[in-house]
């Protein structure tokens, strides 16, 4: 089934119901199925899509976002969202990996691509514009072409290559994801609201689904801070919502903090490491109405998870333990922990994670070498270490693709040293992350410059931001002689990591 039926279906039985609400004020069910009829009619027509074409989506979360996604699905073509923070290079780039066709931007996003500065980009219309209105004018189309096995959304990870990959998700791994939120995570129905502070790029875009299918008003807020977020909590009942660790910590932190959070029904967390203390302080605060999710873009939102009812049960023997964990595998998922040749490890044991279900991703976009490498007999090599204890909890370890996590968005390494790598003074260079109390991780870079030579972090600064997203430069360099390595000349992070170790930054 094309998942923009579910959106059909809702605005038959409940077209006065809230759909999206922003600043921009309440669109009800029935006008968004007219919207979005209208969008995949023009798609198709004007714009001369056929099935499968691929359209990026450049937005920030802005009411337009919900009403193009659902559009491009009724036209039977395969929408690619991109994280709106990343630099104009990155942006072009996924756009000609994918081979947009066609892309639907927001004004500051189209300015951002009007930067890139090298490649041909696709046709860019832009919301708010004439081109954008014209869209709305399509002839409606109300059946949607193909079925479950149809390519829905190319949701690009970053890989240790140092260049984007695009997992390639189609309508049944989005539905099991939808199916599998209604199982662990939440009931939800009309008088539901989700709340989008979080990028509609990414997870909270992916949870809209379940919510958009039982008629339930996703509210989007003009700001992510604390006190928005608060403020919404006040506004609105049977809130879910969802948010990385450091968001949940900025909560924590607020002066808003203790203040009236009966609205909150379900708050969902995941993207990076949840430190003990923030999630026993959480729980404090808000009661059971965590929820823990462990996924990848590869098997979105769905592979382990800690439900509500489980962080309630304090009298649980295992209750520290599940503090400590990703919680057990989801429903209708399978998980274990395997060695180097994919034999599963005894309870206890330390290994890479492997999961199986009909969320994991069809494979890497036009790269069936990465596919291949990550997909064997079925089962999605994760990168990420953990051990399974007796009771089925998982615990994560460790990230063996040295992955930092830094405010909920993912970081490699290899993709900052190879940008640091082409400043003439430096000879090599390694990234890492450090601890920080606010971010989780940020990045430090070590480098080693050319003999005489002094370049000087505010020019490797400038070198960054003039070739990636802002959030991916280093936050500090260590200028330094040379860099550990082993006998085979390969560079020991490990080693410069323990250097950083007695050292966290203040929020």
């Amino acid at each position: 089934m094309n998942l923009s039926i579910t959106l059909r279906t809702v605005a038959r039985c409940l077209p006065e119901r809230p759909a999206v609400t922003s600043e921009a004020g309440v669109l009800s069910y029935g006008a968004l199925e007219d919207r979005v009829a209208r969008i995949a009619g023009a798609l198709r027509g004007r714009h001369g899509l056929q099935r499968g074409a691929r359209v990026a989506i450049a937005m920030e979360n802005r009411p337009e976002y919900l009403e193009a996604l659902y559009g491009i699905w009724r036209a039977g073509l395969t929408a690619v969202p991109i994280n709106a923070r990343l630099h104009a290079k990155e942006l072009a780039f996924i756009m000609a990996n994918s081979e947009a066709r066609l892309a639907l931007a927001s004004p500051k996003l189209a300015d951002t691509l009007g930067g890139a500065g090298e490649g041909a980009l696709p046709p860019v219309v832009v919301t708010g514009s004439g081109d954008y209105d014209r869209l709305l004018g399509g002839d409606p189309v109300s059946e949607a072409p193909g079925g479950p096995a149809d390519e829905a959304w190319l949701f690009y990870t970053s890989g240790t290559t140092g260049r984007p990959k695009g997992a390639v998700l189609t309508h049944r791994n989005l539905l099991f994801m939808t199916h599998a939120y209604y199982a662990d995570a939440d009931w939800v129905g009309p008088t539901d609201v989700r709340l989008h502070a979080a990028p509609l790029s990414h997870g909270s875009g992916l949870y809209a689904l379940a919510h958009v299918a039982k008629g339930a008003n996703n509210v989007i807020l003009a700001s992510a801070e604390p006190d928005a977020i608060y403020d919404a909590l006040a506004r609105y009942e049977n809130v879910a919502m969802f948010a990385a660790p450091t968001t949940v910590s900025r909560l924590l932190q607020s002066p808003c903090a203790g203040g009236d959070t009966r609205g909150l029904k379900t708050l969902c967390f995941g993207g990076g490491p949840m430190y003990v203390a923030d999630l026993t302080q959480a729980l404090e605060l808000f009661g059971p109405r965590l929820f823990q999710l462990y996924g990848q873009g590869e098997s979105p939102m769905t592979i382990a998870g800690v439900p509500k009812a489980m962080y309630g049960d304090r009298a649980s023997p295992y209750h520290e333990a599940l503090l400590r964990s990703v919680g057990v595998a989801r429903t209708g998922v399978a998980v274990k922990v395997v060695d180097e040749a994919g034999r599963e490890l005894p309870r206890g044991e330390v290994g890479e994670v492997v999961t199986k279900s009909d969320c994991v991703m069809q494979g890497y976009w036009a790269d069936p070498e990465a596919t291949a490498a990550a997909i064997r007999d079925g089962w999605l090599r994760t990168g990420d270490m953990g051990a399974m204890s007796a009771e089925g909890l998982l615990t994560l370890k460790d990230r063996s693709k040295d992955m930092i996590i830094s405010g909920g968005s993912n970081i490699y390494p290899r993709e900052v040293e190879e940008v640091l790598l082409t400043h003439p003074d430096i000879v090599e260079a390694a990234v890492v992350g450090r601890l920080h109390a606010d971010w989780g991780e940020e990045v430090v870079a070590f480098v080693v410059p050319r003999p005489g030579a002094a370049p000087g972090a505010p020019a490797l600064d400038r070198l960054c931001l003039d070739n990636i997203a802002r959030f991916k430069r280093p936050r500090s360099y260590r200028f330094v002689a040379a860099l550990p390595k082993n006998n085979y000349g390969k560079i020991l992070k490990t080693e410069l990591r323990r250097t950083l170790e007695d050292e966290r930054e203040p929020a």
